[in-house]
């Protein structure tokens, strides 16, 4: 039987995310918006859900007079990612 897969991470734009923070110490939603192509609108949502969910931690303040988001992975969010790597795994090994 195949793992079940992670609804909140198999979302195109979730896992995108994820995948980036799991490869950095942090990054910020200019950095995540650039990188993923993503509306600010529609990641901020998607952001809001991975925060909510617990996998990343979410930090607001101003530098200088501009806002500031800085996103990070926290272990639950790291451990979530690596099982849902590895369901992925399990799926694709079924398919060779």
């Amino acid at each position: 039987m195949l793992p079940k897969l992670d609804p909140l991470l198999h979302s195109e734009l979730r896992l995108a995310v994820m995948s980036i923070l799991a490869s950095v110490e942090q990054a910020d939603f200019t950095y995540l918006k650039d990188q993923t192509k993503a509306t600010a609108g529609n990641l901020s949502v998607q952001i809001d859900k991975l925060s909510a969910a617990g996998y990343i931690a979410v930090t607001k303040e101003f530098k200088g007079k501009r806002p500031c988001t800085t996103c990070v992975i926290t272990p639950a969010g790291v451990e979530a990612f690596k099982t849902y790597v590895e369901a992925i795994k399990a799926y694709l090994k079924t398919g060779m």
